[in-house]
């Protein structure tokens, strides 16, 4: 039986108040007083995973080093505690379903009828207990996606509840995360949504151990009392969540409203060191503190919607400290600079040409690289971003006019980009890309090498199509060189410009792999040549 100790959060009033902020944010206090802490994610919606979710719906999706295609907020938990996470952190509904009803074909419940109650919420028990169950952690952190009262959370909740009378108190709590609202007319913070709230929680047979407000304005002692009274909760255990300047701030305003002793207090956890948030502290202060400034284009399809590049957005963050730097980003429509008016890219110190599918924003991305490349601006491509410099750089250097991927034309006469025996018997697109961390060798004397330090390095792909090696002597002899390989395929990884201050194309995604304490050195190195390049 394990030995962990298991923390729900919920959400309640409306959605995207930051429930994985918090999760993340109380993690890391924990992780910091010495505790080995993960989270995982219930996301109550039938897709399987987001893998085939269309950014505009849920953001970024998130994959792991195993190959999970996730929700974004495993990014946060990553980013916050610094240790990966994998295919067990996060799980839909779609996949309780599709285990359940895969038992039940294979006769596991011997002819009995499949319900709700106790099947689809053993099966989520099960999920929950798995990372408990392995060992490895002191205490699992679990956040259920959605509101208390929407219909598609109810199994997870009472799962919940289940746990928490299985387990004990000691063992087990609930975490609410709540808002107050404040009404400008009536001058107020109103209590009421937060009551309402908890009773529907109340109902389903869950009481919350704490409440975490969110709130524009503090919470004065007499409201926190009476939340305290109607929501039958201890008074220290509301807690105050005022909207901070960065999310990044939110562990250190945990740390003074107590969350994390609450939490220690009420499952008997004494801590194991003690807490240091020493380096964390270091980057705040680089953060808010920066010595120069720059600008730098993110050229990409989904920019009206900027979690779509939520790791990039971060990775950024990351490195900006790390150069005690303020990162200035400009999110650039690729459709916009589709008839070669690149004006919205003067004025930048770096170009980042994102990844994406589709042959929207296709050839907007292919003038700004060469505006990157002609006038020597930094540039950074990632997955499409770097088949796009291959693009470009076929095009315009070597002379071949209509060479694209096969993505967006299947009969060019030079496809540079295509797409791998392999995956071309497919036809089901969930989970059918090459996913997950995968080896590269790099190159020594490369600006890839120098980035990194090293030779042997390995970083998380998502993605069907591949640079054809068929092209690679041309390229190499006209300038642009092949500075990674995966060892094991010969796949190229990694393309660079021998001529140009900073222009690297990556086929995998390093801002997966950025944290608040190991910003991820391509990021780093290219917000140092967007900082040279601003001088001049």
């Amino acid at each position: 039986m394990s030995n962990a100790k298991y923390i729900f959060v919920t959400g309640g009033v409306t959605s995207s108040l930051g429930k994985g902020i918090i999760a993340a944010s109380l993690a890391n206090l924990l992780q910091a007083r010495g505790f080995s802490v993960t989270i995982q994610k219930f996301d109550p919606y039938i897709n399987i995973d987001p893998g085939t979710l269309n950014p505009y719906e849920h953001g970024e999706c998130y994959v792991t080093e195993d190959g999970a295609e996730t929700d974004l907020d495993l990014g946060h938990y990553e980013r916050f505690l610094n240790v990966p996470t994998s295919q067990e952190n996060n799980v839909t509904t779609g996949r309780i379903y599709f285990n359940v009803i895969q038992k039940e074909r294979q006769g596991a419940f011997l002819g009995k009828t499949v319900q709700v109650v106790p099947h689809i919420t053993d099966e989520i028990k099960r999920n929950f207990y798995q990372l408990g169950d392995n060992g490895n952690f002191d205490i699992i952190i679990t956040e259920i996606g959605g509101c208390v009262g929407d219909i598609e959370s109810l199994p997870f909740i009472e799962a919940v509840r289940q746990v928490v009378w299985e387990k004990g108190h000691n063992n087990a709590l609930v975490i609410h995360l709540t808002l107050i609202p404040y009404l400008k007319s009536a001058g107020e913070l109103k209590t009421k949504p937060t009551q309402h709230s908890v009773k529907e929680l109340s109902e389903t047979g869950i009481q919350p151990d704490i409440l975490v407000c969110r709130t524009e304005h503090p919470l004065p002692m007499e409201l926190r009392k009476k939340i305290a009274l109607f929501c039958n909760v201890q008074i220290n255990s509301v807690i105050e969540a005022m909207d901070a300047e960065t999310i990044y701030d939110v562990p250190l305003l945990m740390k003074k409203e107590k969350l994390d002793e609450r939490v220690m207090t009420k499952l008997k956890l004494i801590p194991k060191q003690e807490i240091d948030l020493g380096p964390w502290k270091t980057f705040l202060g680089k953060l808010k503190n920066p010595s120069s400034e720059i600008n730098i284009g993110l050229v990409g399809k989904y920019v009206e919607l900027k979690d779509a590049y939520k790791s990039i957005a971060e990775s950024f963050i990351h490195a900006g400290a790390m150069n005690e730097t303020k990162v200035n980003l400009s999110w650039i429509k690729a459709e916009s600079l589709a008839d070669g008016d690149i004006s919205a890219l003067e004025g930048m110190h770096g170009i980042l040409v994102a990844p994406g599918f589709g042959e929207r924003g296709f050839e907007g991305k292919i003038n700004a690289i060469r505006f990157a490349r002609e006038k020597k601006i930094p540039f950074f491509g990632i997955c499409l971003g770097m088949q796009c410099a291959v693009v470009e750089f076929a095009r315009n250097v070597l002379g071949l006019k209509d060479a694209t991927s096969t993505e967006m034309d299947a009969n060019t006469p030079d496809p540079v980009i295509s797409m791998l025996e392999a995956q071309k018997k497919i036809t089901q697109l969930g989970g059918s890309m090459r996913l997950g961390a995968y080896p590269c060798n790099l190159k020594k004397g490369t600006k890839a090498y120098n980035v990194y330090g090293k030779s042997a390095i390995s970083e998380r792909h998502r993605h069907r199509y591949e640079f054809n090696n068929d092209y690679l002597s041309k390229y190499e002899s006209a300038g642009m060189i092949a500075s990674g390989f995966n060892p094991e395929t010969g796949l190229v990884e990694v393309m660079e410009l021998k001529d140009h201050p900073f222009f690297i194309g990556v086929q995998f995604h390093p801002e997966l792999k950025s944290t608040v304490l190991n910003p991820h050195p391509l990021f780093v190195n290219f917000v140092a040549a967007a900082i040279e390049f601003s001088k001049n």
